[in-house]
């Protein structure tokens, strides 16, 4: 992906644009990058207290930081290793942790339909059709459903099962289920829902911003921010870190529904990636570096 999207524009071509770029968007931006991880951090903390776990906020914030950071490596490989961090230096255990980040999951997941769906409401024409172009519901549909008559034969056997390793399961899903019920149990539900809204409402921001860096995207519409910030964050999902894919979904969508030109949405994807994985390689190298020092001062 990285191959094909510097294919697409020339080095130097690329490099103007970063030269010619305004840096006090790209530092903002990166700044509501910041605070959207910071957030995410304190939030954690609400879903582990009806646990009876009071973690260190330092430990929260560094394992959300080396999560973003090992999730350049192999995707989603980055949300074992925060609860694998929060066992080792906080004695959560894995499968109640991991739970408590499903369940996070979960939330940031509505918020995102939510914006998909303020973004449907505003240009609706243009997504029905590039939908319907691309996939076939009736292949959609029986897709989940052999994947749900797949999940309940599992569960079947699972349940039936006398096995070490089938109990090792049950009490592997009861532990994830805990983690994830967690947030109907918390005492500080609404404050949960506020930094669900202000994680989301600053990676927005981030975006929104950047796109003042270069004078091309200064009169771009606000719906084609929201639908190109929704592509960029499914290809941050599908891939390791949106390596390379991130500023191809942003050139797909502002081409393809708005027709601004290649070059510069292309320069812009690569600006507003650059800048939040600057932000992420700086923050979650020290994280890794500083845990065990951190941990171990708290110990003594």
């Amino acid at each position: 992906m990285v191959w094909y999207s510097l294919s697409q524009i020339s080095i130097e071509e690329l490099v103007k644009y970063f030269k010619k770029a305004d840096y006090k968007y790209i530092v903002l931006g990166m700044f509501f990058g910041l605070l959207s991880h910071l957030s995410r951090a304190y939030r954690w903390q609400f879903q582990l207290e009806p646990m009876g776990y009071k973690i260190k906020l330092g430990n929260s914030i560094m394992a959300v930081f080396a999560t973003y950071l090992i999730n350049y490596t192999i995707p989603r490989a980055g949300e074992v290793a925060r609860a694998s961090i929060l066992t080792n230096y906080e004695g959560v255990p894995f499968e109640k942790g991991f739970g408590t980040i499903v369940a996070e999951r979960i939330a940031d997941m509505i918020v995102m339909l939510g914006i998909i769906a303020v973004t449907l409401f505003l240009q609706f024409d243009f997504i029905y059709d590039f939908l319907v172009e691309k996939f076939d519901p009736i292949k959609i549909g029986i897709a989940l459903v052999g994947l749900i008559i797949l999940i309940i034969f599992f569960l079947r056997f699972i349940k039936k099962s006398p096995s070490k390793i089938a109990i090792k399961i049950k009490d592997f899903v009861g532990g994830l289920v805990e983690g994830a019920l967690s947030i109907f149990k918390m005492k500080k539900k609404w404050a949960f829902i506020f930094h669900t809204l202000f994680i989301w409402a600053m990676y927005v921001l981030m975006f929104y911003v950047t796109t003042f860096s270069l004078e091309e995207m200064h009169d771009i519409p606000f719906a084609a921010v929201l639908i190109g910030f929704i592509a960029a964050s499914f290809s941050i999902a599908a891939t390791n870190g949106g390596i390379g894919s991130y500023p191809e979904a942003i050139v797909l969508v502002f081409t393809s529904l708005f027709f601004i030109p290649e070059d510069p949405s292309r320069a812009f994807g690569w600006i507003v990636w650059s800048s939040q994985t600057l932000l992420i390689v700086v923050f979650g190298g020290l994280s890794l570096i500083y845990l065990p020092i951190f941990n171990r001062k708290k110990a003594v």
